[in-house]
This record gives C-alpha cells, structure tokens and sequence, in this order.
C-alpha cells in the first residue's frame, strides 16, 4: 500500500473527529461543538497544500498543532464527562453519547499521533521507501519486505487494539515515547468505557 493512499484517509480521520466532538453535548464540550470542525477542516487543506510543495517541515507543524488542538479538546471534554456523571445533571442518554464520541475519537486521535510521529512521520518514511526502524515493530518487517511500509490503517488497528485490549496486541512497542503515550491512550479509553458502564448499570 502506498502512503499517498492513507495520507487521504488521515485527513478523513481527522474530520471525523471533528465530527464527533460536535455530537456531543454542550455542556459536555469545552466549547461550541462546531469549533473543533471548523479548525480542522483548514487546518487539514493546508496540511495537504504542504506537503504537495513539499512544504515537509511545516506540514508536519500544521499536524502536530491541530493534533494538538484535538487531544486537548478531548481531554476538556472527558474532564467535564466525569464532573456531569458525578454531578447526576445530564440525562444517561447525553452521557453515553458523549462517551462513546470521545472513546472513539480517542482511537482516531491517537492513531494520528503515531502516523505522525513513528519513524519521523509519513513524509520521512516516504523519503527513506522503507521502513526498517520505528518506534513499533509490526509484523511486516520482521520479513524482510523492503517495498513494505505502514499506512494510516496499520496505525488505526494498533490504536484501536490499545483502546479495546489495552496492549498493543500483536504490534510490539520499542520506544519510550510510544509507550507512554499509549499509556495515556489506553487510561483515556478505560475512563471512557468505565462511565459507559457506570450509566449502562444505572439505566439497566
């Protein structure tokens, strides 16, 4: 797979996450629902601008900060969850669709993080046209397949495993940076899924 192919679907995550945010409630959210989409969408086309000129370094800047933006907004939102839930203001049905919004953007979030940060990120990976070394170890190159390098689906599966199984499954973890960034991801995702649960024994 090429990584022209993912870097579309990086952009269509990162929408999607915009998205989500605006499905949750306004008092659950830091700000206007729509604001984070309205970031997003600009910040995206630029990024995308970039990196056709081969503008790599201030590609990379524009993604690190609306990255940034996000996961900010992310844990704001999380924050305000937990606050509501102890607070028993919010109706279970706005709890829980702000919870399954953030658990899932929470995958999308940090998915992005590693595409953007494993090796150098996507436009030096492209650069080099292989992927030997990386902050993850996928199975791919432990056979010897020069012409293999890791798309923005590779990184989704390993964030969605760290959401769900809690470890990086099958995908080992070589780097202390990845390792602890996965710890947060998997500590936001345990904290999204114990509230779902919280409500669902509530409602039950």
């Amino acid at each position: 797979m090429s990584d022209r192919e993912p870097r579309w679907l990086s952009l269509i995550a990162v929408l999607a996450v915009g998205g989500l945010y605006w499905a949750i409630p306004e008092a659950l959210s830091p700000g206007p629902g729509w604001v984070l989409l309205a970031l997003a969408a600009p910040l995206s086309i630029l990024a995308a601008v970039l990196h056709r000129r081969a503008k790599f370094a201030l590609n990379q800047i524009v993604g690190y900060t609306l990255l940034s933006i996000m996961t900010v907004a992310m844990i704001g939102a999380l924050a305000l969850l937990i606050a509501a839930v102890l607070a028993h203001k919010e109706k279970p049905s706005a709890l829980l669709r702000s919870a399954v919004a953030l658990w899932a953007s929470n995958i999308l979030i940090f998915a992005s993080w590693y595409w953007r940060l494993d090796a150098g990120g996507p436009n030096q990976r492209e650069l080099r046209g292989e992927h030997t070394e990386g902050a993850f170890l996928f199975p791919q190159m432990t056979l010897n397949d020069p012409d293999w390098m890791p798309g923005f689906v590779d990184y989704v599966f390993l964030a969605f495993n760290t959401s769900t199984a809690f470890s990086p499954t099958d995908v080992p973890v070589l780097s202390r940076w990845a390792k602890v960034m996965m710890m947060v991801q998997s500590t936001i995702s345990l904290t999204a899924l114990a509230l779902l649960a919280a409500r669902a024994v509530n409602i039950l």
